[in-house]
């Protein structure tokens, strides 16, 4: 929605924000450590308000569709978020937009267009993708042509300090360009650790640094003939001091229509891009802020030009920085201007929006993700075994209220999820480990449904899909007593046989395993998955038969003549029954409570 400020797009309103329901912070939140850049370390998390986390995040220059090698840092980014919010904090999330751009004026001419027509369009594509792949909206979602008086009071503090100059031309005329003179800050590379120097050694560097970024990879925001971060034309100028200067206002092109140009005290012509998160930042956050995060090809020069022009003007900048890796395929950086860049469309053409959001979060976020089938197959397993629990579970509970409501999810805080999901998410957001706790609950609730089963003296139901012979009335303790340790504490909730029910610790589980999900934006019963599809049927939070449940009926015969197959010592019969289950891809797990059925 449009906030007050028709150039900022307002993202929630109080009432509307997850997890914000937690009002202090929990013990969890004093040991989470993250990566800071410029430090090359991981590091307490201590905020600069207590209670509170400011965080800005780079936008997509809005210039064509998105691909998931920029959906990737929107989801990761949204997973740090996530997790400050479950620690109790009040977070402010800035996400700006860029809508004024080489690319975009130069596609935009080229197709017959206005370039704000085009920046709208395709900003609109972002905002739809982010919401299909459930990235929570913004608080603050600035455009840059709407901070315009911003960025020129920032140049103009520059320049006042010292540490910018205005070109003119031979009458003294300013011409519309403005550089920011790096050799008067010595505090330039202090991000990326570059050195300083000047002249040709300057050059020599900046080729170093680009041959650094051939390494690594292009710009998923790259176009044109260099693949590799191409040049503004404004910082190959002979006007500069130093080839490492860079624009702050740059004079218009010939090609540039009038709707794209402002008159200032330094010339007619428009923001160049590192100024433009400055002042945007500034104005949302103040004079610093906890997080600065974007993708890693934002490190070096976007995001060290941009901490160099902050400090210069007299502001502090971020206390941290943060970076995700890029998405390869085949071991290369995914990139439209490589031609391998998928756009979000034609990826939820293959895949639902769950899964291709558990693929895009599966990883650490510092890791390179590598996009292939593999990751989605894997993807598309985890669904079927979360979802198959998740269903099970709710049915199992249907007298007792099936499926928590959503509410109760969110309020769950984070010293009362397991421990192993807390200590990885701490550990810098180790997802892969944070992924590892919610299956290691699962498998802590089959087992519990498994004992459901037995208790009801039922070989499989439709509480669970389970079947299998009933076991003694020790056998039955034991697995009972052995599933209660394993079980997840929920506010407060017992975690003993002797204190709780197997549903009280069935539904203990089932709550844990939704909320750590919902941390990683993946609760298949929050917006906007429900009633998302996979395979044979699909999760409900409403009352009703769904396809598991005919599916589970039909199964749980077989189940049931492979059982007394076995009783009877006809093991010929019970394997071809397995092997028939097995050709259909339905996996069969025995266990000493019986067995269980998932999809394979």
């Amino acid at each position: 929605m449009l906030s007050g400020n028709a150039n900022t797009l307002r993202g929630m309103t109080d009432a509307e924000k997850p997890l914000d329901a937690n009002s202090l912070q929990a013990h969890a939140a004093a040991r989470l450590q993250l990566y800071d850049t410029a430090s090359h370390a991981v590091s307490r998390f201590v905020p600069i308000v207590p209670g509170k986390v400011g965080i800005y995040v780079c936008g997509a220059t809005v210039q064509s569709s998105p691909h998931i090698g920029h959906i990737r840092a929107a989801v990761a980014f949204d997973v740090v978020r996530r997790w400050l919010l479950r620690l109790g904090y009040k977070v402010t999330f800035v996400r700006n937009v860029t809508d004024i751009d080489d690319k975009i004026i130069d596609k935009a001419a080229a197709a017959g267009q206005q370039w704000w027509e085009r920046a709208y369009f395709y900003e609109r594509e972002f905002t739809k993708a982010y919401d299909a792949l459930g990235v929570l909206p913004p608080t603050y979602e600035p455009r840059a042509t709407g901070h315009v008086t911003d960025m020129v009071e920032l140049i103009g503090r520059i320049i006042d300090n010292g540490h910018a100059y205005v070109v003119r031309d031979e009458n003294g005329e300013p011409t519309g360009n403005v550089y920011f003179d790096v050799a008067s800050w010595p505090r330039y590379g202090e991000l990326t650790h570059q050195k300083r120097s000047a002249g040709v050694d300057a050059a020599a560097e900046a080729d170093e640094a680009a041959a650094v970024a051939d390494r690594m990879g292009p710009s998923v925001d790259a176009a044109g003939g260099d693949k590799y971060n191409p040049v503004d034309p404004a910082d190959a100028s002979p006007d500069k001091h130093d080839v490492r200067d860079f624009a702050l206002w740059k004079s218009p092109k010939p090609s540039d229509p009038p709707t794209a140009r402002w008159r200032t005290p330094f010339g007619i012509g428009r923001p160049g891009w590192h100024i433009e998160c400055s002042a945007m930042s500034h104005r949302y956050l103040g004079d610093m802020f906890d997080i600065h995060g974007g993708g890693l090809d934002l490190r070096f020069p976007h995001h060290e030009n941009e901490m160099a022009q902050t400090k210069a003007a007299g502001w502090n900048s971020a206390a941290r920085w943060m970076h995700s890796a890029w998405v390869t395929a085949k071991g290369e950086k995914m990139s439209k201007s490589l031609g391998n860049g998928l756009s979000v469309p034609a990826v939820l053409a293959q895949d639902t929006a769950w899964v291709v959001r558990y693929a895009l979060g599966s990883v650490q976020y510092r890791s390179m993700l590598e996009w292939s089938d593999q990751t989605l197959a894997e993807a598309r397993s985890a669904f079927g075994r979360i979802s198959n629990f998740i269903e099970r579970a709710g049915i199992a509970l249907a007298d007792f209220g099936g499926q928590p409501p959503r509410e109760e999810i969110t309020a769950v805080p984070a010293d009362a999820l397991p421990t192993d999901f807390v200590v990885a998410m701490n550990d810098d957001i180790n997802v892969s480990g944070a992924t590892a706790a919610i299956f290691t609950a699962i498998r802590s609730g089959n087992t519990l449904l498994a004992s459901l089963a037995a208790e009801s003296g039922q070989t499989g139901s439709a509480k669970g899909g389970q079947t299998g012979s009933a076991q003694d009335g020790a056998g039955q303790a034991d697995q009972t007593s052995q599933a209660a340790a394993d079980a997840p504490t929920i506010a407060g909730a017992e975690k003993t046989a002797d204190g709780a029910t197997t549903e009280d610790l069935l539904r203990n589980t089932l709550i844990s395993v939704r909320a750590m999900l919902d941390t990683l934006g993946l609760d298949p019963l929050a917006e906007p998955w429900v009633g998302e599809a996979v395979g044979t049927g699909s999760i409900s939070a409403g009352a009703g038969p769904s396809e598991h449940e005919v599916l589970d009926t039909l199964i749980t015969e077989q189940l049931a003549a492979r059982a007394r197959a076995r009783k009877t010592k006809d093991f010929a019969k019970a394997d071809a029954i397995r092997d028939s289950l097995n050709a259909a891809g339905i996996a069969i797990e025995d266990g000493p409570n019986g067995s269980t059925w998932s999809l394979a």
